[in-house]
């Protein structure tokens, strides 16, 4: 299997996570499951082979400085792997997003802006949702999702 469908499976399976995520409140069963659970270690398979079959072919790299890890991603199959990685973690993060208002009974309307920017910018979702999750405990405007 090329590279290039190996990106674009791995992106329709993340993006597969991210609409049950959006979907929660009508699959709250699913909602950690299939993108908390199942997509990552299913991403993970294949960051973990990528980074089997890659392994070796760097030289100079590491991550003692910027330079080491530029050098880290001077190979497709380790940029390949780089992307799985985000695509994993942020989908983790989205799904830990979802749980957690479900269970301090964040409205899902708080949520739903955090996880656009947790898809696109990981870090900032999370602060996104950090920020609500303080909100809402400082206000006690406790909402049934």
């Amino acid at each position: 299997m090329n590279l290039e469908t190996v990106f674009s499976l791995t992106s329709v399976l993340a993006m597969a996570g991210w609409l049950v995520l959006l979907f929660s409140p009508l699959l709250p069963r699913w909602a950690f499951t299939v993108p908390g659970l199942v997509i990552p270690l299913l991403l993970s398979g294949v960051y973990a082979a990528l980074l089997a079959f890659s392994i070796g072919g760097e030289s100079g790299g590491g991550y003692g400085s910027l330079a080491e890890v530029m050098n880290l991603f001077s190979r497709p199959e380790s940029v390949l792997a780089g992307w799985i990685h985000y695509l994993a973690f942020d989908l983790l993060v989205g799904a830990w997003i979802c749980t957690t208002a479900r269970k301090e009974h964040i409205s899902f309307y708080l949520v739903l802006p955090c996880l656009p920017l947790a898809f696109l910018f990981g870090p900032v979702g999370f602060i996104a949702f950090s920020l609500v999750r303080l909100w809402q405990r400082r206000t006690g405007s406790a909402t049934a999702i």
